[in-house]
């Protein structure tokens, strides 16, 4: 019986077969994405037109492997409308794709517009593979039946939500899998990811050939803020191609998508994410589900690009989304975007930075960068600030070194005594980094006051280069070497 396994490792699959699924709305085009690449990686829902931007994935059928592309469901849109734009980023998957997997819905039969998408894949010259998909019951041997009529020879009949038919599109595959694959595939585990896979909101698509497998791995970089402030735009000028779905509406990005891309700066793994809004506000299943996969992407980053609205400026739902980085301990990097429509720019700069000291000073020194998306002015100076934010965020500073800086910054300022009794810090260490943590190590923890370990939080900025980066101290008691046990 075939079976679906998980993903394999990203640069192992750059040579990989690309499999497009597509389809009219609403037909189960996300739930078989989901099966094949064996987790849950795109959002589900009954309601039709959920996934917009196409989707990528490493994916196996039995000793199949190939890299499946989720699409927007087809519909016949013309112009500049959201639907058309859509459809723009379904041509450019089918363009890219070795074999399409057409789905279609054979409880609701076939449709004006299966008829239309059919036509469109007969003409296009790819390998077709027509799936009649929601077959569990023998109600649906009517509609597999109806599916000749679109011309691309018998349809296979499959459940995505149960994993019923996999075996059969195995059959179908394979085949089309060894044309397009024209060499030997490269050795993979049949037990899904490699052991030292990193944890990722969603399984990158490869916008450029990765990188050796020696070289660095590549930065996690997700880009967050409220909805309709130009993340998406943004990216797709920082890559220099349209490849997600941008327009004046509020909302079009659901899906965490994730594009694989090196530049000159080093390797990449991006990140668009849906917009947050207050909690308050949200009474959208979609946009719960959306806001959860934008979560998770934050919580899988190393770098966030926390994009603000010039012409808004910092609001609250702003300074909302920077709280929930730090306190994911992720290097978060404040961008203006839009701001060549602001007319002002020395003024709102001074306003934004005022803002950004009394509402965030746990980012002591952070530097905003400034920039347009739409025009790339300023977007040069983005990728250098990033590897120099990671860098800070991964730094670990030698204990001697520490421990000679902490007895200076004592000398300055000793901690208040509690009680009229001293607060002697004895000495301290970092434990961790990515964010650097440290812990101190005093005679009375209870007693070191909250105002003083930002002080030294402050001072370590100041002193050592960590501006922007979020820094966790703790104390602990110094072991008494002659109590026992």
């Amino acid at each position: 019986m075939a079976r679906s396994v998980g993903r394999g490792n990203d640069d192992e699959a750059a040579g990989w077969p690309v499999v497009a699924i597509v389809g009219r709305p609403n037909v189960g085009k996300s739930t078989l994405f989901n099966r094949l690449v064996g987790r849950r990686q795109a959002i589900v829902d009954d309601t039709p037109g959920v996934t917009r931007d196409r989707r990528e994935g490493l994916a196996r059928l039995a000793d199949l492997s190939f890299r499946v592309v989720d699409t927007a469901g087809f519909e016949d849109a013309r112009g500049d409308v959201l639907a058309a734009r859509m459809q723009r980023q379904t041509a450019a998957a089918l363009e890219e794709a070795d074999v399409v997997l057409f789905v279609v819905d054979v409880r609701a039969g076939v449709t004006p517009l299966d008829r239309t998408f059919a036509g469109l894949l007969r003409r296009g010259g790819r390998p077709v593979v027509l799936l009649a998909n929601k077959c569990e019951g023998r109600a649906a041997a009517a509609g597999v039946a109806e599916t000749f009529e679109l011309g691309l020879g018998p349809a296979i009949p499959i459940s995505a939500e149960h994993g019923d038919g996999l075996a059969l599109l195995y059959e179908a595959v394979q085949p089309l899998w060894d044309a397009a694959r024209g060499r030997e595939a490269p050795a993979a585990g049949a037990d899904g990811p490699a052991a030292d896979d990193e944890p990722t909101a969603a399984t990158p698509e490869h916008a450029a050939a990765p990188a050796p497998a020696a070289a660095a791995a590549p930065v996690q970089l997700a880009v967050v803020g409220r909805p309709n402030v130009g993340k998406s735009t943004l990216i797709n000028r920082l890559i220099g191609r349209d490849r997600l779905v941008t327009g004046p509406e509020a909302g079009i990005t659901r899906d965490a998508i994730a594009i694989d891309w090196s530049s000159e700066a080093g390797r990449f793994r991006l990140f668009d994410t849906a917009g947050l809004r207050r909690r308050a506000r949200v009474d959208d299943r979609l946009e719960q589900l959306a806001g959860a996969e934008t979560i998770r992407a934050i919580r899988f980053a190393q770098v966030v690009l926390i994009v603000i609205d010039a012409t808004t400026g910092l609001e609250r739902q702003d300074l909302a989304i920077a709280d929930l980085v730090v306190e994911e301990g992720r290097a978060p990097l404040i961008v203006v975007n839009k701001s060549d429509l602001v007319e002002d720019r020395t003024a709102a700069a001074a306003l934004l930075a005022r803002r950004l000291e009394e509402s965030l000073p746990q980012l002591r020194g952070t530097q905003p960068l400034w920039l347009s998306g739409l025009t790339g002015h300023g977007v040069g100076a983005l990728l250098p600030a990033v590897m120099r934010l990671h860098r800070q965020w991964s730094r670990r500073l030698p204990t001697p070194q520490l421990n000679r800086w902490l007895a200076a910054a004592v000398g300055r300022t000793p901690p208040p005594t509690a009680q009229g009794r001293p607060v002697r810090l004895r000495y301290m260490a970092q434990t961790n980094t990515r964010p650097p943590t440290f812990v101190l190590f005093a005679n009375r923890p209870e007693a070191v006051a909250e105002s003083y370990l930002r002080y030294l939080g402050n001072a370590l900025r100041d002193d050592f280069g960590l501006d922007g980066v979020p820094l966790r101290l703790s104390v602990r008691r110094t072991r008494n070497p002659y109590k026992a046990g």
